[in-house]
């Protein structure tokens, strides 16, 4: 299958070596490239990619007005912020604007390829590297008030178990291998506890387990 992708960026090279980035990939097809949010609306309803990579800073429309938008529309795209450590304060925004997860603008190619084609999935970016170590940077930086360890109340002791090692970067595939049940019963361990915790994505997870303490920045 073909991941049909749009970068949205103000800085032209920052798009321009996205997209030849991108374009290297056999199942990888780049069906524009942006310098705004409103211009990526624009886009994404005409072509209809899976995924979009997307700038927070940025005229016209920035990125998370924009992923809101696309966020609503009836088949929507998953967005991948694109983001540097300067932008934290707009991070936790994103992923309630719906940000499916985060890119650091000096991911390492295969990275890239791997969270695109993950984020066509359906899956939430959470590489471990670099942006393991943003998701722990933004969650240290939150201002205001954080939900307590009883938010994981309702969910079972396999569940938290799961939950630690999502947000430690496993994949379902590793979790099943650490617990010694099936990628496909790791899954649905994931699945049942978004739900229970009513969270849209794997990345809101993430945060969640570092906001609560049960996984501690810069624990491996």
């Amino acid at each position: 299958m073909t991941v049909r992708v749009a970068v949205v960026d103000d800085q032209e090279l920052v798009r321009a070596g996205f997209t030849v980035l991108l374009e290297s990939a056999a199942d990888i097809e780049v069906v524009g490239a942006v310098g705004d949010g409103r211009a990526a609306v624009e886009l994404v309803m005409a072509t209809r990619p899976q995924v979009v990579l997307m700038d927070i800073r940025m005229p016209e429309m920035d990125g998370l007005e924009a992923t809101r938008r696309l966020r609503a529309l009836p088949d929507p795209p998953q967005v991948l912020i694109l983001t540097t450590f300067d932008t934290d304060e707009h991070a936790f925004d994103a992923l309630e604007a719906g940000a499916s997860g985060f890119l650091v603008k000096d991911t390492p190619p295969a990275e890239l390829l791997v969270a695109v084609r993950a984020a066509a999935r359906g899956g939430a970016v959470i590489a471990p590297g670099t942006t393991k170590r943003l998701i722990e940077h933004l969650v240290a930086a939150r201002p205001g008030p954080r939900p307590g360890a009883e938010t994981l109340g309702v969910l079972t002791d396999r569940e938290v178990e799961v939950l630690t090692l999502v947000a430690r970067g496993l994949s379902n595939r590793e979790i099943g291998e650490r617990l010694f049940i099936s990628e496909l019963t790791a899954k649905t361990h994931v699945s049942r506890l978004l739900t229970k915790l009513d969270l849209p994505s794997r990345v809101h997870a993430v945060v969640l387990a570092y906001e609560v303490g049960l996984v501690v920045p810069g624990q491996s």
